[in-house]
Order: structure tokens, then sequence, then C-alpha cells
């Protein structure tokens, strides 16, 4: 189970070539190393890992129950360095996306600008009618 993390602080550090994944909690360094070099095509120079405790959660069976506390999972957190040059595609968008997002935003532009126009036409015909 290899999940990659994308949030800012993961975004930014991009920059010095490191990548957080939500890894197996059973899992080592070496094999998670091993995992992300098989997964991705890339060369792995070092592993940091954490263990996350799960949250204290409180639960109830109903107004008579007696109320219990629980716990949410543990989660393994792995930030991984890579070697000079290479990358890991996790923000990014394939090309085909972003030139399909372009067109539609074209189209929605020229719908706002047609709505427009048909809007100031309005007006003119209002404004005719009140001058006779």
């Amino acid at each position: 189970m290899i999940e990659p993390r994308a949030t800012e602080k993961t975004y930014f550090a991009q920059k010095d070539r490191t990548y957080a994944f939500f890894m197996n909690p059973k899992d080592s360094k070496q094999e998670i190393a091993q995992k992300i070099a098989k997964e991705f095509n890339v060369t792995v120079t070092d592993v940091r890992v954490l263990i996350r405790k799960g949250k204290k959660t409180k639960f109830s069976k109903g107004k008579h129950a007696y109320p219990g506390t629980t716990f949410r999972r543990d989660h393994k957190l792995a930030y991984v360095t890579l070697k000079e040059g290479d990358k890991i595609r996790v923000f990014e968008e394939p090309e085909e996306k972003k030139e399909e997002k372009k067109a539609d935003k074209a189209v929605k532009s020229d719908a706002k600008e047609a709505k427009t126009t048909k809007k100031v036409a309005k007006a003119d015909k209002n404004a005719a009618k009140e001058n006779k």
C-alpha cells in the first residue's frame, strides 16, 4: 500500500527531492525504499519514518448505553529522498488534462460573453421602450 501524501508541506519539500507516503505499518526502511524504487522507477537515497498514533475518539451505542473511548488506527509516514534528477509525479497533471481544462475555460468564457451581450441587448430594448 503506497499512498502519496499530498499536502502543502510535502509540496514544498519536493524542491529538496523529498516525498511523503503513507506506508504499511509493518514495512521497514529497506522495504519502503525497495517498494518506492520499484513502483516509480527512481533511486532512493534516504528514508525517514515516523508513526502517528491514532486519535482517541468517544463512542456511544444509544441513549442508555455506557459511553466509551476507542482509538483510530495508527499511520506510518515515510519521507523519501531521491537521487539528484529523479522525480515522482504527485502534483503534476498530464498534458492532456491541462489541454482539456484550457478548452473548457475557453468555452465557458465564450458562454459568459454571449450572456453579457444578451443582457446588454435587453437593456437597450428596455431603454428604447421607456424613451417612446
